[in-house]
């Protein structure tokens, strides 16, 4: 609970050099308590281990580390169980704990805050809270990528229209589209793996932004909170935001991938291609057309991209301008952070649902195939067999088309004879070029939409998700 109520001024813990208290319009302002609450676990573990090191070094008690992390503990207990106030006008996660465990133990709690500033206090707080979400990403991907693969398998064999320019391109396997959302995602898992690379170093013991002169052990720190090092240098390390820039990308990233399929499910849900249906239990109806049946969730997704993109946006221009090293700008970080993350996360958890209620209409696929002259590139590859430099071919298939055209007829109304009136390298063997599952099927080369590359990515794409 967020007390806003109050307006009464209190000392701050940093108030010392100060003739006169803040103006309740300014602790309003300036306030990020609402947002970073949120960081409550996060600050109290780094806290803990802080006080440990702290005694380990000689800088603090055994028994006023005892103290300060059973108080820690019994904070942590009242903020789970919405018993803890927080206070508007101590600003921020980390001087709302340090107060309330000052109150509760006396001396010991303000010796807490020995060798470190909130400045590399938040910077702790915020890699190990992006962290901690980067697993529960991770096992939302894990949980997509599942979907096609499943989709994938049962769809095993159907045959669809690939589209470029959203034009009728190429047949392909509807499973092959469905892998292809797989890879995605799959990258976007290494993609959120190697930006923890380099977001998982300990920023503590860089301080306000010089490091301490007093005796710390950065590395115990580290090594006790699951960090693979220590970030190298103080001016850096405080006034570094590249970690959650990264990792807004990677999760604009996501939320675009999300927005590709979901463009692609508005659209085969429509009347005008109706590759699909949405289980009722996933649409929603209208309030004034009662036949409608409508795609909302995948709407949403699409239109929620924007506050991702925005998000990212927002830390961009936040920190271009910024001089070394710490500036009260970068308390704009958090808020596009917690956004985009629930944002990405909502979609994720809704897309995994969703593809476990999406029917493919077959027939309605293979019948979306027919038209468009979808294997005039399978008659130009059939030349080059024939010793055809391709140029040449691509131009005698293209005045093919151009007749079928002027007739009002596809490839596959052409006789031979017909067809020979083009290129005299032209036989009987072209016939089994012009069909959807011959032209499929002919798609060999690694990453293909043959069945046999199709099959085997289908195997390795449920090896990969059972590894």
């Amino acid at each position: 609970m967020v007390d806003n109520s109050s307006r009464k001024t209190s000392a701050k813990l940093w108030g010392g050099r100060f003739s006169s208290s803040t103006a309740a319009s300014v602790e309003e302002f300036t306030q990020s308590i609402q947002y970073d609450w949120r960081l409550y676990r996060q600050d109290i573990a780094g806290s803990k281990v802080h006080a440990g090191m702290l005694a380990r070094q000689g800088l603090i008690t055994e028994e006023e580390r005892d103290a300060i992390i059973s108080g820690l503990e019994e904070i942590r207990g009242e903020i789970e169980e919405g018993t803890f106030t927080f206070r508007t006008e101590l600003e921020d996660i980390h001087m709302n704990i340090e107060k309330a465990l000052t109150d509760k133990i006396g001396a010991a709690g303000e010796k807490l805050h020995t060798a470190r500033s909130r400045n590399d206090q938040v910077a702790l707080d915020l890699r190990l809270y992006m962290r901690e979400e980067a697993e529960t990403l991770d096992i939302l991907l894990q949980d997509v990528q599942n979907g096609f693969v499943k989709l994938a398998r049962k769809y095993l064999g159907v045959v669809m229209p690939g589209y470029t320019h959203l034009q009728r391109a190429q047949p392909v396997l509807l499973s092959h589209h469905l892998l292809a959302y797989f890879e995605m995602f799959k990258r976007d898992r290494s993609r959120l793996s190697d930006c923890l690379s380099r977001l998982n170093l300990s920023p503590l013991g860089a301080a306000a932004m010089a490091g301490t002169g007093l005796p710390i052990d950065r590395e115990f720190v580290a090594e006790k909170l699951g960090f693979a090092g220590v970030t190298a240098n103080s001016m850096d390390t405080t006034g570094d935001r590249d970690y959650v820039m990264e990792y807004l990308f990677c999760l604009t990233t996501i939320q675009l991938h999300l927005s590709r399929l979901s463009e692609e499910l508005v659209l085969w849900s429509s009347k005008e291609f109706e590759f699909i249906d949405i289980g009722d239990r996933y649409c929603t109806g209208s309030s004034i057309m009662p036949q409608k049946k409508n795609p909302d969730i995948p709407e949403l997704i699409r239109g929620k991209t924007g506050r991702v993109v925005g998000s990212l946006m927002a830390l961009l221009v936040t920190v271009k301008g910024l001089p070394l090293t710490y500036n009260r700008d970068l308390q704009e970080d958090k808020e596009p952070l917690f956004d985009a993350l629930d944002t990405v996360k909502g979609g994720l958890s809704i897309t995994a649902e969703l593809l476990d209620n999406v029917t493919f209409k077959a027939d309605r696929l293979k019948e979306a195939t027919h038209g468009g002259f979808m294997t005039a590139t399978d008659i130009a590859d059939y030349l080059v067999r024939k010793n055809m430099p391709f140029r040449q071919a691509h131009g005698v298939v293209g005045n093919i088309v151009a007749q079928c055209q002027q007739r009002d007829i596809e490839l596959t109304d052409l006789t031979l004879s017909e067809l020979q009136e083009f290129s005299q390298l032209i036989d009987e063997d072209i016939f089994s070029v012009l069909t959807v599952e011959g032209s499929v099927n002919s798609r060999t080369s690694i990453g293909g939409t043959g069945i046999q590359r199709v099959s085997a990515a289908v195997e390795e794409a449920e090896g990969y998700l059972c590894s």
